[in-house]
């Protein structure tokens, strides 16, 4: 009884805490919730040449003292500092801005402190207009502008001088010169930051060229690209279909691997176990005789005709993207050269790719728990680095969230090292955690559900998502209606009108979009077998020979959206993407601005691929800048054809079998506080 009494004697004490370190008790400002940023400053927030990025923070203090605030920004970890006023607005936020102009990353930080000079002006303000006795405070005032002189430099600190001595004169000119203009821009110039603090961390923005932020992506199987059914095509076919690519508006043309296909194990079509002679095998089965990840597919050329296709391609407005998959065939030479890379099996054999219940017997993943790990990911690395060196400088990864995750944030970092304007684009079709730590680590952008989002509830709720929080500071998606690997049931069933319907979907939601080509402009969608996602006789496992003069192709269309897209600043970014309600849930409405308000485009599309379908639209008229009695024009870019709106509700109906979405270019005058008067 006696040992229990004593184990619990003091249990109803209050525990104890450790009083907070203290190193200066004078520093009485708060700073608190420093924005953009990504998980609490541990990752940067990403911003591409020319941007803009606007820091907002909570700065306040005890009492009623004025404060400044200051934005402290530099380029590179050596940089100096240069510093931006933050001006303050409702609820103690203040907000500053700086423009990011070069490649690489850019740190930023805030200071604040409590303003002497403002408060004791604030002060005598209210107490001269009361008609009260200010002789102390003109003699209080006049310390603090001399402490300031000292401070100050040549004609500067003379002038503080001079209005120190003025305010000591005790005369009515005093009180009016204490109040100068010139005596407070002054004094802010070079303020009392004795007790001044700083935020404790320095937050940092990876700056990308554009292309990160706006591109249009295509991508093509080189080797179904020879004019000839039946035939391998070649990087000089790829050239001869260059023109083509580029008259539909794309900039980036993405090829699958383009390596040497493995023999042991290879794949037949439809990835048929069985495998008929003649058959090609998948360009993702990495790895034979011939070669690698270092080497060129022989039946596509050699590596001057890629460099050919390279130069050509810049030629016609197109940069070459390839596709990294660190994944090896039992024939590639990593295998008998670095055998400690792959994971080996009890008997012996080394572990292929399984997603049971499929068997992916032509891939061996590699091991990132190998013992010699560290020169595996210098080797992974120089793949990266010897395809920057012919000229590459976009990398779609596949499946990298199969990957470690450290090399990822390693490898980007040093490639980026010596490419500073390498892209790269994560194929992660995963869970979204995982994606979104793939895009801290250094992912330019990223694949998304997009595909699987169809409804107008689906679509609004992800795209706020990416858009309106703080997913927006650090992830990018590219939006892919289709790719080799997934032709979802909207299109299977949706026939031509789902095509349309996704492609402004994809191309006007997101600035970064993509499809593959020329399934997509043929609008291709067979399945494999019912409920399916996969490509009957999908082009991943054999040649196909595509049509490219069919009439009912959809390249004219697609042309057309890309020349919207190029043409209205508006589309170029993600961030000023808005919802808009409609009173039919088969439509959907946003909208997109530009940052300078310049450019405004409302989108509606039509999600039923069978039925015309019309309803309402309600524009948020504030956002757009819409008076409730003044009439506007609405521009239809598909068409050309104009129409005169009046307020915020409008009627639409859209027949999906001639075309289901409509393109607004908003053109009316805007009255704004912080604007001039002008027309978009």
């Amino acid at each position: 009884m006696n040992r229990k009494r004593k184990q619990n004697a003091g249990a109803d004490r209050p525990l104890r805490t450790a009083a907070p370190i203290v190193t200066e008790g004078r520093e009485r400002v708060v700073i608190d919730a420093v924005r953009p940023i990504a998980d609490g400053g541990r990752f940067a927030i990403k911003r591409v040449d020319g941007e803009r990025v606007v820091v907002e923070a909570d700065i306040f203090a005890d009492g009623h003292d004025k404060l400044s605030a200051a934005l402290l920004y530099r380029h590179g970890e050596r940089g100096r500092w240069i510093e931006v006023p933050m001006l303050s607005s409702a609820n103690d936020i203040w907000r500053a801005q700086f423009q990011v102009t070069g490649l690489g990353d850019y740190y930023y930080t805030v200071r604040a402190w409590i303003d002497r000079f403002e408060s004791w002006r604030h002060g005598f303000e209210k107490k001269a207009a009361a008609g009260q006795d200010v002789e102390v405070e003109l003699l209080t005032g006049a310390e603090l502008v001399a402490l300031s002189a000292k401070r100050a430099n040549g004609d500067h600190r003379k002038t503080l001088e001079r209005f120190a001595k003025a305010l000591r004169a005790e005369t009515m000119e005093a009180s009016r010169l204490a109040l100068a203009e010139e005596l407070s821009t002054l004094m802010a110039r070079y303020p009392d930051r004795r007790w001044a603090v700083t935020y404790g961390k320095e937050l940092r923005v990876a700056v990308e060229r554009k292309r990160a932020q706006f591109s249009a992506w295509y991508e093509m199987f080189p080797r179904s690209c020879a004019p000839t059914a039946g035939v391998h095509g070649t990087f000089k076919d790829c050239i001869a279909r260059l023109p083509y690519v580029a008259s539909m508006g794309f900039d980036v043309l993405y090829l699958p691997p383009i390596h040497p296909i493995g023999v042991s194990f290879r794949k037949g079509k439809n990835n048929a176990m069985n495998v008929a002679p003649g058959d090609v095998g998948s360009p993702w089965a990495i790895g034979a005789k011939e070669g690698g990840h270092k080497s060129i597919h022989p039946q596509l050329g050699t590596l001057a005709d890629f460099h050919q296709l390279v130069a050509k391609a810049k030629e016609q407005g197109l940069e070459i993207a390839l596709d990294i998959a660190f994944q090896c065939t039992p024939d590639h030479p990593y295998v008998k050269e670095h055998p400690e890379w792959f994971r080996k099996r009890p008997d012996g054999s080394i572990q292929y790719a399984e997603n049971p219940p499929k068997k992916y017997q032509d891939i061996y993943p590699i091991d990132f728990e190998s013992e010699d790990w560290q020169e595996l990911w210098r080797e992974l690395k120089s793949i990266v680095i010897y395809w920057c060196e012919q000229g590459v400088r976009i990398f779609r990864v596949d499946n990298p969230h199969t990957k470690a995750l450290p090399f990822w944030q390693w490898a980007i970092a040093e490639v980026r090292n010596k490419y500073p304007d390498a892209i790269f684009l994560a194929e992660a079709f995963t869970r979204p955690k995982v994606m979104y730590r793939l895009a801290k680590l250094g992912f330019s952008q990223s694949y998304s559900y997009f595909a699987w989002r169809n409804t107008s509830a689906e679509l609004t709720e992800y795209f706020t998502e990416l858009t309106q929080t703080e997913v927006a500071e650090y992830f990018r998606a590219n939006l892919w209606p289709t790719t080799p690997d997934i032709l979802t049931e909207y299109l299977q069933f949706g026939g031509r009108p789902a095509f349309m319907a996704r492609l402004v979907l994809a191309a006007l939601l997101g600035a970064n979009y993509g499809i593959y080509g020329p399934a997509y402009e043929l609008c291709e969608n067979v399945a494999r077998e019912p409920g399916s996602e996969e490509f009957l006789n999908s082009e991943k496992y054999q040649l196909k020979h595509w049509d490219l003069a069919k009439p009912d192709s959809l390249k004219e269309i697609i042309a057309l959206v890309n020349r919207i897209r190029r043409d209205n600043p508006a589309l170029h970014g993600d961030r000023s993407l808005r919802f808009h309600p409609v009173d039919n849930s088969e439509l959907i409405c946003f909208s997109k601005q530009s940052d300078d308000l310049t450019n405004a485009i409302v989108v509606v599309v039509n999600l039923d691929p069978h039925h015309s379908q019309s309803g309402w639209v309600e524009l948020d008229a504030e956002l757009l800048g819409l008076e409730a009695k003044q009439p506007y024009q609405m521009h239809e870019l598909l068409t050309g054809a104009r129409y005169l709106w009046h307020g915020a509700r409008n009627f639409l109906q859209l027949d999906p079998l001639s075309m289901p979405a409509q393109i607004f270019r908003v053109r009316h005058k805007l009255r704004r506080e912080q604007d001039f008067d002008y027309f978009l």
